[in-house]
């Protein structure tokens, strides 16, 4: 038997047997290749490394090349078939004992790479230290010594000869910013406390209960002035954001991403970590204990996932061995030049296993209750945002991504497949047919779709003046006729605050107080529209300047009647939502609605019913005028008495406080078109809600 050592700038090494005395081995080469012969032995054996480097000596080591594969032939097989749904559990870094020996084992997918050594802390970043196993493409090692807490990456000589560093792809913690090593983490230590959640929401039906979700950018949600404009942690938004949330509430937080990234002003979009929550806000298991919070509170946790697309940046996916793996080679097929992005290849069964794995991993490993899939039109078209000549039709000459709907189809199908009571949300623009259809009935198997119809209508009918939005009621009213083409949530996201948009409040016209009622009777329509509910952080305070990622809400704003007014109007909205199943059962069904009038553009009011499965009505009478009407004849669907049961013109929440005295009878006199009608006081730019009582 022969034993050989190479390592770099040791003045000598020693071989010690089966914990015998250690004997010098001879040196073979100047650079630090060493061998020391066995001829009596004819079986592999245990030994230990020493070895001086200047004055000191090491500990006795145990080698890396000591050790066989570290993964399975099945591992690799499904890897290459696109089918291994636990793809993390064999890729990356994994804190491991084996043989007693305490280590990491290492893996990485880089075909075409010419060499890949695990470069770190623990070998002085050097890749000629621990070259790894190439196993049909697939590099790995067993390192003793090595464990939770030391930073890493992969040093790679490409296909082309070049040599770079590049992050693991499947990293569970990372560096951020600047600074892009891998961390090793054992991700298999924490306790849940949330089994009581998960075991009730695997019964839930989403579609037929109240979804309010509050959307958060968590870098600018609240900051710590008073300590150098610092994040939160994890820790800190387990209480103070949850409770907030409870107090207001809301049914879901939706995280804009969270995957790690290196440039904040890309807000999260542009991720090189898939698998490891950024480190800017604390430790995996603190974002763990974030959510595990979170369920324990009752409330749902959504995280915003970007499959469409991923940066340039030199430690990441982009020619990760050297070539196009992970996207196109071909700009045409494989270059977002809008946003400066590369578009993953969803041709390759390895892509799309990881992308598929990766969202299994947030399902399973952090417990999500939904992932919001960003920049859904952008996969779907293969010449989005190009002109002609700019793209390459599919193979019947389309301009459908083929291979994108696919991987979608199988998405959904395997996330909903292996976590009950879970949901995908697809934020797409365009009018793709049936995005949140079972992928069975032709669809792309998604649980919701963002309403960008009704976001861009509404706020495009409330930026006219009121005098002149008789002229564009229509615009006002066309949500109604696809309401129920999809399982739509109405959305004001961040993506209409930003880039010289202005705040939900800039957007209104008239002077300050006009401009606050609108706001108020706006969010209250968009309430008992039918779909489910978001809002971005700062609209539920008023926020009046646009949103900026690298400042903390302005929270000092609630010290304003006007602005804590409109708070403890959302806060109302989302009581009178969740309590109300009028308002949130039959969200996705056409007996959920019915108009009363929805042609009276002459005085810009319209008006219409929500209503149970079991019958219970709800009222709701939009005024998008400051004219208020007296005495106005509404009719009604049936008899009873009508409760008041919000008014967004409450002085409580910053309003005229006109209204109908808390509720009315309803007469036998016709109205239209109904034999029931109430006379009530309709109040200036106001929404009122009005719920059938039983005489």
């Amino acid at each position: 038997m022969v034993l050989r050592v190479f390592r770099p700038f040791a003045a000598w090494a020693k071989v010690s047997v089966e914990g015998g005395e250690p004997v010098e081995m001879a040196r073979i080469h100047r650079e630090g290749f060493y061998e020391a012969l066995f001829p009596d032995r004819e079986e592999p054996f245990s030994y230990r490394l020493v070895f001086k480097f200047g004055e000191n000596e090491t500990e006795p080591l145990v080698d890396a090349y000591s050790f066989g594969p570290v993964l399975g032939e099945q591992d690799v097989h499904y890897l290459g078939e696109g089918t291994h749904r636990r793809l993390w559990k064999a890729m990356g870094a994994h804190p491991r004992t084996i043989g007693g020996i305490a280590g990491a084992t290492f893996a990485v997918w880089a075909p075409n790479a010419h060499r890949v050594s695990v470069v770190g802390d623990f070998n002085g970043w050097d890749g000629r230290i621990h070259p790894m196993r190439n196993h049909n493409g697939i590099w790995e090692i067993f390192l003793p010594h090595v464990g939770a807490g030391d930073h890493y990456k992969f040093e790679i000589v490409g296909a082309g000869g070049n040599l770079f560093a590049k992050s693991d792809p499947f990293a569970f913690f990372s560096q951020h910013g600047i600074q892009t090593a891998s961390i090793v983490y054992d991700i298999d230590r924490y306790e849940w406390g949330d089994a009581a959640w998960m075991e009730q929401r695997a019964r839930r039906n989403p579609y037929e209960g109240p979804i309010s979700i509050y959307e958060v950018h968590l870098g600018s949600w609240k900051r710590r002035f008073d300590e150098g404009d610092r994040f939160l942690s994890y820790l800190e938004f387990a209480e103070e954001l949850v409770d907030y949330v409870v107090d207001m509430g809301y049914t879901h937080i939706e995280l804009m991403p969270v995957a790690e990234f290196p440039f904040d002003g890309s807000w999260g979009y542009q991720g090189c970590g898939y698998f490891a929550p950024t480190s800017r806000f604390g430790s995996p298991d603190e974002f763990r204990a974030f959510v595990d919070r979170c369920h324990q509170r009752g409330v749902g946790v959504i995280l915003d996932w970007v499959p469409a697309h991923f940066p340039k940046d030199a430690h990441g996916l982009a020619r990760f061995d050297g070539t196009a793996l992970y996207e196109h080679d071909d700009p045409r097929q494989g270059e977002h030049a809008d946003w400066g992005t590369l578009i993953f290849n969803y041709g390759r069964n390895e892509v799309r296993n990881f992308l598929i794995s990766n969202a299994m991993f947030w399902f399973q490993e952090y417990h999500l209750d939904g992932l919001r899939v960003d920049a859904v039109a952008s996969m779907l078209y293969l010449d989005y945002s190009r002109e002609d000549g700019q793209w390459i039709p599919n193979r019947y000459g389309g301009r459908e991504n083929i291979e994108a709907i696919e991987f979608l189809k199988q998405l959904n199908e395997i996330c909903y497949e292996e976590n009950p009571g879970i949901m995908t949300l697809a934020e797409e623009s365009t009018a793709f047919p049936g995005v949140s259809r079972p992928v069975d009935a032709g669809g792309l198997g998604f649980g919701f779709k963002w309403n960008m119809g009704w976001m861009n209508d509404s706020l495009n009918y409330m930026a006219h003046e009121p005098v002149h939005r008789k002229y564009h009621h229509g615009t006002a009213t066309f949500s109604m006729i696809y309401a129920y083409h999809e399982n739509y949530i109405l959305v004001l996201s961040h993506d209409e605050v930003v880039h010289g948009k202005g705040a939900l409040v800039q957007k209104m016209p008239g002077d300050r107080w006009q401009q606050m009622a609108n706001v108020r009777f706006f969010l209250a329509w968009m309430f008992a529209h039918p779909g489910k509910k978001l809002l971005f952080q700062g609209m539920d305070i008023g926020q009046a300047t646009e949103w900026n990622h690298a400042e903390s809400l302005p929270w000092y704003l609630l010290d304003y009647d006007e602005h804590s007014g409109i708070q403890r109007l959302v806060r109302d909205l989302n009581r009178v939502y969740v309590s109300e199943p009028a308002l949130n059962e039959l969200d996705h069904e056409p007996g959920g609605f019915e108009w009363i009038d929805h042609s009276d553009a002459k005085h810009s009011l319209f008006s219409f019913v929500r209503r149970s499965r079991s019958g219970e009505v709800v009222v709701a009478v939009v005024n998008a005028t400051p004219v208020p009407r007296s005495g106005y004849r509404l009719g009604v669907p049936e008899p009873g008495f009508y409760e008041e049961i919000l008014n967004t013109d409450s002085a409580l929440y910053g309003g005229s406080n006109k209204g109908s005295a808390g509720g009315i009878p309803s007469r036998e006199q016709e109205s239209h078109w109904r034999p029931h009608s109430i006379q009530i006081e309709i109040p200036p730019l106001a929404t009122v809600f009005f719920k059938l009582r039983a005489v």
